[in-house]
């Protein structure tokens, strides 16, 4: 089974790297001057209190990760050489580092978004949440910490097979019950 996304006549392959934060933006850059249709560290538009006002600004969606969209397979490795802060390509050596299954779905959502997801909301810590931004559609999370000065909680869920954590506003989310059932 192929791993590519169709979108009209063009296939997209898409990958992910996992690199140091401070970084992430620079490589981005280098994978697009390398060849990639697109590359991005995804953002959140969040709210932050300034001078007693709520404010919109942008930040890491994922701190360390990094999406790249090519229309070519890539099998040539060396494009990856020489950049510093890359850690590690994230998914699988036999499939081609490519992402597949909800991961591909995640990604190419991001893609469809820019790489900048809005505001979503959310409810009480430890409450299981799914995501109704449509970036999101079919992930599902716990709230593990909440800031109601700055109107936001923290959710944890599932990337590439690994627990991530991210901030996000408090809009947006359906309350699932502990059978999985959307709550009324």
């Amino acid at each position: 089974m192929s791993n590519t996304k169709r979108n009209g006549a063009d296939a997209l392959h898409v990958y992910c790297l996992f690199c140091v934060t401070q970084r992430c933006k620079v490589i981005a850059q280098l994978m697009e001057v390398r060849g990639a249709c697109r590359a991005f560290s995804p953002r959140i538009i969040r709210k932050q209190r300034k001078q007693g006002e709520n404010i919109e600004r942008c930040f890491d969606l994922l701190p360390g990760y990094v999406f790249i969209y090519s229309e070519e397979q890539l099998t040539d490795y060396k494009r990856f050489s020489g950049i510093d802060g890359i850690v590690r390509r994230v998914g699988r050596q036999e499939d081609g580092y490519e992402l597949d299954g909800p991961d591909l779905d995640f990604a190419m959502r991001l893609l469809e978004k820019d790489g900048i997801v809005s505001s979503m909301k959310l409810c009480r810590v430890g409450d299981e949440v799914a995501l109704e931004d449509p970036l999101f559609s079919g992930c599902q999370g716990q709230v593990t910490e909440i800031d109601y000065r700055k109107e936001r909680a923290k959710v944890e869920f599932m990337f590439d097979q690994n627990s991530c954590c991210t901030w996000i506003s408090l809009e947006d989310v359906k309350h699932l019950h502990n059978t999985g059932e959307e709550q009324t």
